[in-house]
C-alpha cells in the first residue's frame, strides 16, 4: 500500500498558496484493508476514507467509464491494479494531475509542472470531454489564476463538448457550486470570458449572455457595451472581498439591458422592472440560495431608484427605506448599497468615483433607527396609531439629519 499527495494541495504548494485541504491516493490497497488499518468509509460513488486521526481524505486509486451525459454517468473502477499514472489519467487539467510521494518526490506523467511555468490551463486527456462539470472548472480557474491562459486545445475540445449537449446535461446544484466558487475567486469576469469562449455562458446563463453587443450611453458608460460593464462591476466586487450575496446581485443586477427594445437604445428606461423576471427565472433554474436570491431581486428593482435618492424630500427618503425594508434589514441593505457602489464604480475611468445617494441614505438610515418604535408605540394602543406615530417620528428624525 503506498499514498500519494494529490491534486489541489500539490498544485497550490507549487504556486505558492497556502495549503488548505489534502487529499491522498492509495495505490495497492483494497478497502477491507483500510477499514482493517482504522480508516473510515465515506464515499458513496467511489471508495474513498478518512484517516482515523487526521480525517484527511484517501481514495483508492481508480479508473472511470463514461456510461451516461452528464457529470455522474460514470462506471467507477478501483482495485489493487490500479496504478497511479491511471488514476491521475482521469483528472481534468495537467496542474491537477500532479501528486507527490511521502520522499517529497513529484510524480508527474502529464507535464503539469511544465504547465504551471507556461501558465497553462490543459486538459490531461480526451478523457476531459465526458464530464461537462469540466468545463465549469476551467472557467473557474482562470478566475482564480488570473495569469493562466487556457490552452488552445483545450478551449477547442470544451466548444466540442458544448455544441455536443453535454453542457445541457448539467446539473442546477454543481451549476451553481461551481458558478458561486467562481464568483468568490480574484477575477470573476475570466470566468465567465471562458464561459462565452466555449460557448457555454449561452446555455448556462443566456440572460446575462445576451448583454454582450448591447450599447449603453457613453457619457454614462464610457465602456459602452453592457456585458463588459458587468465584468467591470463583479471584478469591482472582487476587489474590495464583498460577500458572495453582493456579487452576484452585481452579476445579474442589469439583466433587463439584455432586452431592451432596440428603438430605445442605447437608453434602457424600465430595464430595471424588466430585469426583475429574468432574476427570478435565474434564481429558480439554478436553485439559488434564499439570501442571494433576495439581494439580487432588490438590487436589479432599485439600482436606478437609488442615484434618485439626492433629489428626495425627507418623505420620499423614508418611503424608499420602507421599500428596501432597511429599517427591519439593515444588514441586507448594507449589501444592497455595496453593489449600487460596485455597479457605479464598474465604469471605465469611474473606478474612485463617490457615491453621494449611498452616503445620503445610510444618514437616513441612521436617523430612522435612532427613533425608540417601542417607546413611541407605548402612547398608544390602536395597530394603526402606532403605526402612523412611528412613522412620523421616523419622519421628523430623517428632517432633522436633513
Amino acid at each position: 500500500m503506498q499514498t500519494y499527495l494529490v491534486g489541489g494541495a500539490v498544485r497550490d504548494e507549487l504556486l505558492g498558496f497556502a495549503v488548505k485541504d489534502k487529499d491522498y491516493v492509495v495505490v495497492g490497497s483494497s478497502p477491507e484493508e483500510m477499514v482493517a488499518s482504522g480508516y473510515r468509509p465515506v464515499g458513496k460513488d467511489f471508495p474513498v476514507f478518512l484517516h482515523p486521526y487526521t480525517h484527511d481524505e484517501y481514495a483508492l486509486a481508480r479508473t472511470e467509464r463514461k456510461t451516461a451525459k452528464g457529470y455522474k454517468g460514470f462506471t467507477v473502477y478501483a482495485s489493487t491494479e490500479v496504478t497511479l499514472e491511471q488514476d491521475l489519467a482521469r483528472r481534468d487539467l495537467t496542474i491537477n494531475a500532479i501528486a507527490k510521494d511521502n520522499n517529497g518526490q513529484l510524480v508527474d506523467p502529464y507535464n503539469g509542472l511544465l504547465d504551471i511555468q507556461s501558465k497553462t490551463l490543459r486538459h490531461v486527456s480526451e478523457a476531459f470531454a465526458e464530464d461537462p462539470v469540466r468545463i465549469l472548472r476551467a472557467a473557474r480557474f482562470s478566475a482564480r489564476l488570473t495569469d493562466f491562459k487556457v490552452a488552445p486545445e483545450t478551449l477547442v475540445l470544451m466548444q466540442k463538448m458544448t455544441s455536443d449537449g453535454e453542457v445541457d446535461a448539467l446539473v442546477a446544484e454543481r451549476v451553481w457550486q461551481e458558478l458561486a466558487k467562481g464568483l468568490m475567486e480574484a477575477k470573476p469576469s475570466r470566468m465567465f470570458e471562458v464561459l462565452r469562449a466555449c460557448g457555454a455562458l449561452q446555455r448556462i446563463l443566456p440572460e446575462l449572455d445576451r448583454l454582450w453587443g448591447v450599447p449603453q450611453p457613453v457619457q454614462y458608460h464610457p465602456e459602452i457595451d453592457c456585458g463588459l460593464h458587468v465584468m467591470l462591476v463583479i471584478d469591482y466586487a472582487a476587489s474590495k472581498h464583498y460577500s458572495l450575496s453582493v456579487r452576484f446581485a452585481a452579476l445579474l443586477h442589469d439583466l433587463g439591458k439584455g432586452v431592451t427594445p432596440t428603438e430605445i437604445l442605447p437608453r434602457h428606461i424600465g430595464h430595471e422592472q424588466r430585469g426583475l423576471e429574468l432574476v427570478e427565472s435565474v434564481c429558480l433554474r439554478l436553485k439559488v440560495p434564499n439570501e442571494c436570491r433576495e439581494l439580487a431581486l432588490i438590487v436589479a428593482r432599485y439600482h436606478g431608484k437609488l442615484h434618485q435618492a439626492l433629489s428626495m424630500q425627507a418623505p420620499a427618503l423614508l418611503n424608499f427605506l420602507i421599500e428596501l425594508d432597511a429599517i427591519r434589514k439593515p444588514a441586507r441593505f448594507n449589501e444592497f448599497l455595496l453593489a449600487c457602489e460596485s455597479d457605479s464604480r464598474g465604469r471605465t475611468g469611474k473606478e474612485s468615483c463617490a457615491t453621494p445617494a449611498a452616503d445620503l441614505m445610510l444618514k437616513m438610515l441612521a436617523a430612522a433607527l435612532s427613533v425608540d418604535a417601542g417607546s413611541v408605540a407605548s402612547n398608544y394602543s390602536e395597530p394603526e396609531k402606532i403605526k402612523f406615530a412611528v412613522y412620523e417620528a421616523r419622519l421628523e428624525a430623517l428632517k432633522l439629519a436633513l
